[in-house]
């Protein structure tokens, strides 16, 4: 049975809705979809200089983070996608710490997801033992320039700019070994004409080097936040019918679900609609919050 891969949101951020879930996922495998597995849960804690793509907000403890993803066999990934790194930063003693912490684990090959080709080579040298993602804020729209990064050795995974999702004719053209590199972002929310993504991403680059320049998105609705019905309707968004019907007749199985920055309600969501048959959705909901006792307003 071909598969699909999902890499989830949250490894710091979301640890109470996953020690939660997990043990829901496993005892009740059959309230979930046969066909898609967890490959791993990405994330960072607050205040690492190494971090990118959102703010990270976790302060659970590294060590009991990592024993919930050995004990469940999931790998755990590093978003330490900050741009504007230099040679200075690489010392620091947190975002060490938490790389040696993952290469700790020997049974599930933990990784890192980096834009920073500097970081990169810092990391193949000291922690050997993990693997690399390239990271979705270099934002690459140039098909040619994305099957380059796809060819790099480095790299285990690529995650393409969301608005080449649809590029079916040119995804087509990779071999099996470079279409099993590549890890789709399914539900960005982001306008899909937008021209400052780079420049949102740097600016979360900056807040997590300590420096305090704000990017104020000009983008049409940006006032409203994510949507999930919004990123529904995005010309770049991956649905279940289409991971089935699309992606895995042409060969692919990776796919990345976004949400660090976003609350562990919708998080949920974005777990019940790719990962939970329909009919047990509500038992999900009931496991996890939903008692007769609860009062929205």
């Amino acid at each position: 049975m071909v598969k699909a891969y999902y890499h989830l949101p949250g490894l710091f951020e979301f640890y109470e809705l996953y020690r939660v879930f997990l043990p829901l996922y496993r005892e009740h495998r059959d309230w979930f979809y046969d066909w898609c597995e967890i490959g791993s849960i990405y994330g960072a804690p607050a205040d690492c200089i190494w971090g990118g793509g959102r703010a990270g907000f976790g302060e659970n403890d590294p060590k009991e983070v990592l024993a919930l993803m050995q004990e469940y066999g999931i790998s755990a990934r590093l978003t330490f996608s900050n741009s504007l790194l230099k040679e200075k930063h690489l010392s620091d003693r947190k975002c060490n710490a938490l790389c040696a912490l993952l290469e700790e684990n020997k049974d599930v090959q933990n990784g890192v997801i980096v834009h920073s080709d500097l970081l990169l080579e810092y990391l193949k040298k000291h922690y050997p033992h993990l693997y690399f993602v390239s990271s979705t804020t270099k934002v690459i729209t140039d098909f040619k320039q994305l099957v380059e990064e796809i060819r790099r050795e480095d790299f285990r995974y690529v995650v393409p700019d969301f608005r080449l999702n649809k590029a079916y004719d040119r995804w087509k053209t990779l071999s099996w070994q470079e279409k099993d590199k590549v890890e789709f972002l399914c539900n960005e929310c982001c306008w899909f004409g937008c021209k400052d993504r780079k420049a949102c991403y740097e600016a979360v680059s900056r807040k997590n080097l300590g420096e305090n320049r704000e990017h104020h998105c000009t983008t049409p609705e940006s006032e409203q936040g994510y949507c999930f019905s919004k990123a529904m309707q995005n010309p770049g968004f991956i649905g279940i019918e289409a991971i089935q019907n699309v992606y895995f007749p042409m060969g692919f199985s990776n796919f990345k679900i976004e949400g660090r920055g976003l609350g562990s309600a919708l998080i949920l969501e974005f777990l019940l609609y790719y990962m939970t048959k329909p009919q047990y959705q509500l038992h999900v909901r009931e496991e996890i919050y939903l008692d007769n006792m609860l009062d929205l307003f």
